[in-house]
């Protein structure tokens, strides 16, 4: 099935902050009004402590990362899902980031 078919034609999810490494959590709802997609998402998220991310979600379903993006939105919008910490709160800081990939490249 081609992917504008799986999101009804959408090319862009509907939160700009969602991106592959966004971890989301199923929350409660009824999932029977669902199309199968976002039901196939649902599913894989229910149980798992600590959250999926959006990338692991597209590997497993084996859908488009932008696909699986649009989906887990739509999700999120109608309280399906959700995040369990905002994603950036727990970055580190990029001049520790930078710091590491430098000893890292020092011992290859």
């Amino acid at each position: 099935m081609r992917p504008f078919v799986r999101t009804g034609g959408r090319l862009r999810p509907s939160r700009p902050e969602v991106r592959l490494e966004f971890l989301v959590l199923a929350a409660t709802g009824p999932a029977d009004t669902l199309r199968l997609d976002h039901r196939r998402v649902l599913a894989l998220t229910q149980g798992v402590r600590g959250g999926l991310a959006v990338a692991e979600i597209a590997a497993v379903l084996e859908l488009p990362p932008s696909t699986a993006l649009i989906l887990v939105c739509d999700l999120m919008d109608s309280g399906h899902l959700s995040s369990p910490v905002n994603a950036r709160d727990d970055q580190p800081e990029i001049d520790i980031l930078k710091e590491v990939l430098r000893g890292l490249r020092t011992k290859v």
